[in-house]
């Protein structure tokens, strides 16, 4: 996990135990230290997998994939802010960002082969409306993105956010996965889906 830009957005590099490649998940800023992180491991970047478009997780995304080669995967509906970033800033101080036009797209669903692992791809809009998780199968570990945080939630107020659809997102993860899954947010830091489902006061809401 590297904890980057000013907004302190999580990317996060994983691989199989002593695999040869390994996954990017939402390079969000400072393209410089994820690719000095990869070279340390010494793996190659199969795939850099976008959970959404907002530009504190994709101001990376154009630096790392040509560095690397990898392809990008992208929510389907949220290509076009990917492909033309600097439109979709909705502050001023930010950038400027580079776009990249995805390689890859998903909408939930899918099961993606990467790095000799197994990934669900599952719909959970309401932060932003084309929103994914990635889910690796047998790992008890989900990228979530900025649906699920650490004793909070993915904020609903920014363009195509819904209050209900993301608790329904969450919803559909507790109930998919078990408590002892580890969440890798996209903000703060690790949590578990049983302790977000005791603790977390937004969930109170959506609890089973």
């Amino acid at each position: 996990m590297l904890t980057v830009g000013q907004i302190g957005e999580n990317c996060y590099l994983f691989r199989p135990e002593g695999g040869g490649k390994l996954l990017v998940v939402d390079p969000g800023e400072e393209p410089e230290r994820i690719l000095a992180a990869v070279a340390e491991t010494g793996a190659e970047v199969e795939a850099i997998l976008l959970t959404h478009t907002h530009f504190d997780h994709i101001g990376a995304v154009a630096p790392v994939a040509k560095a690397t080669g990898a392809p990008v995967y992208v929510p389907e509906i949220e290509k076009p802010v990917l492909a033309d970033i600097m439109a979709y800033v909705p502050w001023e101080g930010f950038g400027p960002y580079e776009s990249y036009d995805a390689d890859e797209t998903v909408s939930g669903g899918e099961v993606l082969s990467l790095a000799g692992l197994e990934i669900d791809v599952i719909s959970t809009p309401g932060h932003s409306p084309g929103h994914v998780t990635y889910s690796v199968r047998g790992e008890d570990a989900i990228f979530s993105g900025d649906v699920l945080f650490q004793g909070s939630v993915g904020r609903v107020d920014l363009p195509g956010g819904d209050w209900p659809t993301l608790a329904n997102s969450i919803a559909r993860l507790l109930d998919s996965h078990p408590d002892e899954t580890v969440v890798h947010p996209g903000h703060m830091g690790l949590t578990t889906l049983g302790a977000e489902r005791a603790t977390n006061p937004f969930l109170q809401a959506t609890a089973h």
